[in-house]
């Protein structure tokens, strides 16, 4: 038995997938020549049924988790950790109590978000915020239309 977030499946196949980008340039003779190769993200296709009293539950389940985009974990022959890219059920009359499903698996890495605290100095100088934004112009004094407008600083404004 295999399971998907704690929930028992049962897998009758399984296909892992690791393509990769190769880039290639064209030359005058011959075939083309590849320079440089770049690993795609990993899948994992599963193929397999479930059956019983909770296989509407996990039906429920797994079209939430497909649709909210959450982490699956998944553990069988292989184990993998990544979204559902792809689901697919279906119900006929070989099983009465449950449904095939056919679904894939794409691996992701999520990258960590680099704060202004963690940076060098040099970089700190560069990402700090604007303090002072310039000179802006005041508004026209309905009351007085003989008045002219006046220009302030941002900074100077602030305190008032």
């Amino acid at each position: 038995m295999a399971t998907i977030n704690g929930r028992y499946v049962t897998i009758e196949k399984e296909d892992l997938g690791f393509d990769v980008d190769i880039t290639q340039q064209p030359v005058e003779r011959e075939i083309d020549v590849s320079d440089h190769v770049q690993c795609k993200a990993r899948t994992l296709s599963l193929s397999g049924l479930v059956t019983g009293d909770q296989a509407a539950e996990i039906h429920r389940y797994l079209i939430e988790t497909n649709d909210k985009g959450k982490i699956v974990q998944y553990t069988g022959r292989s184990t993998f950790r990544g979204l559902m890219s792809g689901f697919s059920s279906s119900r006929d009359y070989n099983i009465a109590n449950g449904f095939t499903f056919s679904m894939t698996l794409t691996e992701v890495h999520f990258g960590n978000a680099s704060y202004v605290v963690n940076l060098p100095t040099p970089v700190k100088v560069q990402a700090a915020p604007v303090v002072n934004s310039g000179v802006k112009q005041t508004k026209e004094n309905k009351n007085n239309p003989a008045s002219t407008p006046k220009k302030t600083s941002t900074s100077a404004a602030k305190g008032k």
